[in-house]
């Protein structure tokens, strides 16, 4: 099976959207993926850590973090 995952990075404007445009988003990318020939499987969620950055001489430094990035996993 070939397998193919993509970053889901929904965005809304706050003052005037809500989470239906969040699932509207997510539901044009997997009708336009589907339409390629790919099958939806899941939406996965994937835990990255960003190391930290020591700046020049120590100024601008700023600490690591955990950040968290959802994914979605298509299959042929």
């Amino acid at each position: 099976m070939e397998y193919k995952v993509i970053p889901f990075i929904p965005s809304i404007n706050r003052n005037k959207e809500n989470s239906t445009q969040v699932a509207q988003q997510l539901e044009d990318i997997i009708a336009n993926y589907t339409n390629q020939g790919w099958q939806y499987i899941r939406l996965e969620s994937v835990q990255t850590y960003i190391v930290p950055d020591q700046g020049c001489f120590g100024l601008g430094a700023k600490p690591g973090f955990t950040a968290y990035r959802q994914m979605l996993v298509f299959g042929k």
